[in-house]
């Protein structure tokens, strides 16, 4: 699913450019735009979204033993969205400098299959994190069995073969084709299907609008329909004697529910314009719009689209104050100097270190502790 076939240009890469020789001032400034301010839009979304995921994984991985359910599927997440970045965030960037497909035929096969994989390994973990959410709200007292953290590692997994399987026809009938324009110019492209079917595109864009957003948003609906009256129930009926308790496990679990709600909630309405756009050029697939008006909606689609691999761990930043902490000691550790680093090394063992400074207060030895690296084993609760 290659992304400029999926917001709308025909399998011809980027939208149509005509020469700038014979375009009027205006356009000719907005292509400029394009060509100099997108790539750069682009270049932010990377360095934002490896920022983030690259963070994300780092304080997830070192919780051990204390990881839970929750973790190991925004992990899979995380690791979805770091594919797209590092793979298909850059081709596509580089659609904007490049006339023809450079890329060859390997990456014609590979680039499609890749950006789908990530895209199936998002919604089909957000619906299994849905699901893992439901069972927690609507059974409030039970607690997490041993081998939870096992078969949600298995289920990770299982989401990840089927989304790469589920691929798997974007990497077989994915080609390199020479295309002639309005303008009789003749270039090469990635396409998924021959130029001239009508009906591959139409049957195409139909099923991966119901695979990859309308099925696992109902499945998503349904069971937040389920969840909310659970907890409208469970306002009336929570049992006496262990009515703390259950009060702060239900806050967790709905804390936890919400940010999942979010994650989706991003997720449709950064693809969801990708998805008509695809639709609309697949059933328009013999026609070219070469309107400026066009151009911008396809880019806004394409650019939304990849912002969704880089704003989850930033809204569970906001959302969780423990992983905001973490987060936040992750950065200090990272943006450190290597000096600074190695003169704290130096001035011995962590217990001298805090008896030293014990007469500046709390605050110094939590400092000195972070600026060794030594993180606070905490669990993260989400």
């Amino acid at each position: 699913m290659q992304l400029s076939n999926l917001t709308g240009d025909n399998g011809s890469g980027a939208p149509p450019e005509p020469s700038e020789a014979g375009l009027p001032s205006s356009p000719a400034r907005a292509l400029f735009v394009v060509r100099c301010v997108i790539p750069l839009l682009y270049l932010l979304i990377m360095v934002v979204g490896l920022l983030g995921n690259v963070t994300l994984l780092r304080i997830f991985a070192g919780q051990g033993a204390r990881r839970s359910v929750p973790h190991i599927f925004i992990s899979s997440l995380a690791a979805g969205d770091l594919l797209l970045l590092l793979t298909c965030v850059p081709v596509d960037a580089s659609r904007f400098f490049l006339e023809d497909w450079v890329f060859g035929a390997l990456g014609c096969k590979l680039l499609p299959a890749i950006q789908l994989t990530s895209v199936g390994v998002s919604v089909f973990t957000l619906t299994a994190l849905s699901a893992d959410r439901y069972k927690a709200i609507v059974n409030p007292m039970d607690i997490q069995t041993p081998n939870a953290v096992m078969w949600t590692c298995i289920k990770a997994i299982a989401i990840w073969i089927i989304s790469i399987l589920l691929a798997v026809p974007e990497a077989i009938f994915s080609e390199v084709a020479h295309i002639n324009d309005a303008d009789n110019v003749s270039f090469t492209e990635c396409i998924r299907y021959p130029p001239k079917d009508d009906l591959h595109p139409k049957i195409h864009s139909v099923m991966i609008l119901l695979v990859y957003l309308l099925i696992p948003l109902t499945i998503i609906s349904v069971y937040y329909y389920h969840i909310a009256r659970s907890l409208i129930k469970s306002a009336h009926n929570l049992p006496g004697e262990h009515s703390e308790h259950s009060k702060k496990q239900m806050e967790t679990r709905k804390r936890l529910a919400k940010i999942v709600l979010v994650f989706v909630g991003l997720f449709a309405v950064c693809w969801l314009p990708t998805h008509v756009l695809y639709m609309y050029r697949s059933f328009n697939y013999s026609k070219i719009d070469p309107s400026l008006g066009h151009m911008v909606i396809t880019l806004v689609a394409r650019v939304l689209s990849f912002c969704n691999s880089c704003v989850n761990p930033f809204a569970l930043y906001f959302l969780s104050e423990s992983f905001r902490r973490h987060f936040n000691s992750h950065l200090c550790c990272s943006v450190m100097p290597h000096q600074q680093r190695s003169a704290t090394y130096l001035n011995g063992s962590s217990a001298i270190r805090m008896t030293s400074l014990e007469s500046h207060g709390r605050n110094t030895v939590t400092m000195t502790t972070l600026f060794n690296g030594h993180h606070p084993k905490q669990e993260i609760s989400l």
